[in-house]
């Protein structure tokens, strides 16, 4: 009997190159997403590669929608064996500027959507003692950047939920599997469709890497089950450095992630945007962005040109921080001597 995997966003981007990876390695495939276009052509992707594929339009904010659709994929498809909480949403601007509805909106996709997959999964699961669930995590779920609250405040709470869930299914010996990827900038088309309220197009911060690379991980990690996975060496280095020095990272982060996730071009006011109403609804988008001649990883010619400005970078963030530790002594000074 084939093997049977969901996916949660999986129209574009990282989870269309997942549901398509997964497909290759003899998966059947439960897809979850809006956009009809993009399920149809996602559909058509994993036929290609001899598999079964079931589409439910769903809105992975809405838990009764997730879990009908976790239904409908055993219904016609078989019990679920793998399933990859990937579905995210985001709106580029600074924290103050994001009308508060479209934060929750943001939130409840990207965090509650892998949430209501992770319950919908061990309803079923559970049961039978077997099965894996993947999150796909964020290197943003360790070191928060500017102009991404949403989205930062999402992976990390993503991370909470993983780490507490996988501690509990521990605790009652389970031999259902939980794993989490966290990713690097990847291309995706996130960045033509994000809500923002920039006027310049949103893009990934460098290194960029492609969603091929990333479903491959997403991939292996499913099937040989360790516990997490960080995806690429710079994004490894900055893992470390948040968790060893949060104050460090804070500063390098003002300094060399606001110009770096905006493009020269200005961006169209009237672009489309998914954070609501599906983009792909009509017209199928691949699972490539727009920055394919950027997406070369750590070793892309674009990326190594900027690190000299990357080591000024650390630099400006040493003193930064260095500063701020003076300042914090010398008030504690100041206020054992009052």
């Amino acid at each position: 009997m084939a093997k049977v995997a969901v996916v949660t966003g999986a129209t574009a981007g990282v989870g269309r190159a997942t549901a398509i990876e997964l497909s290759r390695r003899g998966y059947d495939v439960g897809l979850l997403a809006r956009g009809r276009a993009g399920l149809d052509a996602t559909c058509d992707d994993v036929r290609s590669n001899g598999r079964e594929v079931v589409a439910v339009p769903t809105d992975v904010a809405d838990f009764d929608q997730v879990d009908e659709a976790a239904s409908t994929v055993e219904r016609e498809l078989g019990p679920i064996d793998l399933w990859v909480n990937n579905a995210m949403t985001t709106f580029f601007a600074p924290s103050w500027d994001v009308p508060p509805d479209d934060f929750e909106r943001a939130v409840q996709v990207t965090f509650l959507g892998q949430v209501w997959g992770t319950k919908a999964a061990l309803a079923r699961m559970r049961p039978r003692d077997r099965g894996a669930i993947v999150d796909v995590g964020s290197a943003l779920a360790f070191i928060g950047i500017p102009l991404q609250s949403a989205y930062c405040a999402s992976k990390f709470a993503c991370r909470g939920f993983f780490e507490s869930t996988r501690a509990e299914l521990l605790h009652e010996g389970s031999n259902v599997r939980m794993s989490i990827v966290h990713l690097p900038a990847v291309n995706t088309p996130q960045f033509d469709w994000c809500a923002t309220t920039l006027d310049h197009h949103p893009m990934p911060v460098p290194p960029i890497y492609e969603p091929e690379l990333a479903a491959r991980l997403v991939a292996d990690v499913a099937e040989d089950g360790r516990r997490s996975k960080v995806l690429g060496s710079w994004n490894t280095l900055l893992v470390a450095a948040a968790q060893a020095a949060p104050g460090f990272a804070n500063h390098f982060a003002a300094r060399g992630a606001w110009e770096t996730q905006l493009t020269d071009d200005r961006i169209d006011p009237d672009r489309p945007v998914n954070l609501r109403h599906p983009v792909d609804d009509t017209t199928a988008r691949d699972a490539h962005g727009s920055f394919d001649d950027q997406a070369g990883g750590f070793l892309d010619p674009a990326y190594l040109k900027t690190l000299p400005s990357t080591a000024r970078t650390f630099v400006q963030a040493s003193v930064g921080t260095a500063r701020e530790l003076r300042d914090v002594w010398s008030r504690r000074l100041a206020a054992a001597r009052s």
